[in-house]
């Protein structure tokens, strides 16, 4: 048994042949382009991979789409983006977890690249994400920014290999751009949920899933004071940010900018939503 890949990309002429080379050994490789006017195509065209278009709605729906259009050779799917590669190690570990099909879906934590090393202690390694879906059983959701497990009929385990994530392969300048249309979805997640109820700390620190405890874990601290301040100790101190050096400094500095952005934003928004209801 082998399993399939999908990528999605957007302008990842930068990004797209240094994933594609890392997926040598998998047989089959899709590519969900959502508009590039870079090279991302002809550089796709000179590797065997199978190219597919659709406009952007965002990352759980761009997936989604996928999983029910898109006629994947093998019935497990391994999600990545552009910036991100496979390991060797993680190629074994995956072949192994599709052989057994004892689950419907698989958490992969990654390891997070910046001024040229890895960020292991202020990128919070492992955190995972869900990224190995069996076909049929597993589904996204977007929530935020990002995209979510929505279920998985045959449960879910860990994997323990990471796979690579150059986040910041285009530049400080690009990470910034990105982050800054992420604060805003970020924003008006917070806006709009409801506040966190009285199981929100159990389920913060014993639910049944990685999305779930994450979930949970994000409702409380949407609502702690001094947020950005807070996520730069914790980062940076308490999660020994400062072992991983000038690098670490930085990088736990741009996770509180781009806080201090999400609360502004929830804060304009609030705002304009009790002008609002004022004028009525």
């Amino acid at each position: 048994m082998s399993y399939s890949t999908l990528i999605l990309t957007h302008n990842e002429a930068h990004n797209i042949g240094r994933c594609l080379e890392s997926l040598a050994a998998c047989d089959d490789v899709v590519v969900l382009d959502s508009g590039s006017t870079d090279a991302t195509a002809s550089i796709v065209a000179a590797h065997p991979a199978r190219w597919f278009t659709r406009p952007f709605d965002d990352f759980a729906g761009q997936r989604n789409w996928a999983i029910d259009h898109v006629p994947f050779r093998h019935q497990w799917v391994l999600h990545l983006d552009a910036d991100e590669c496979l390991t060797p190690a993680l190629h074994a570990e995956i072949l192994e977890t599709v052989r057994r099909d004892d689950c419907s879906a698989c958490y992969v934590a990654n390891k997070l690249m910046f001024m040229g090393g890895w960020i292991r202690r202020s990128s919070m390694y492992p955190f995972y994400q869900a990224r190995l879906l069996r076909l049929g059983e597993s589904r996204f959701e977007q929530i935020g920014h990002g995209q979510h497990l929505a279920f998985a009929t045959r449960g879910t385990r860990r994997l323990a290999e990471p796979y690579i994530h150059h986040n910041f392969s285009k530049g400080v300048s690009d990470w910034l751009a990105r982050h800054n249309r992420y604060s805003t979805d970020e924003a008006r997640r917070i806006v709009s949920a409801r506040p966190p109820g009285a199981d929100s700390l159990w389920k913060a620190c014993f639910g049944a899933a990685g999305d779930e405890r994450q979930q949970a874990f994000k409702a409380l601290a949407d609502r702690v004071p001094f947020r950005p301040l807070i996520r730069f100790l914790y980062l940076y101190v308490w999660k020994r940010g400062f072992l991983d050096g000038a690098a670490g400094y930085h990088y736990c500095r741009l996770m509180a900018i781009y806080d201090y952005l999400v609360r502004l934003k929830v804060r304009e928004l609030r705002d304009a939503a009790d002008r609002t209801a004022d004028s009525r």
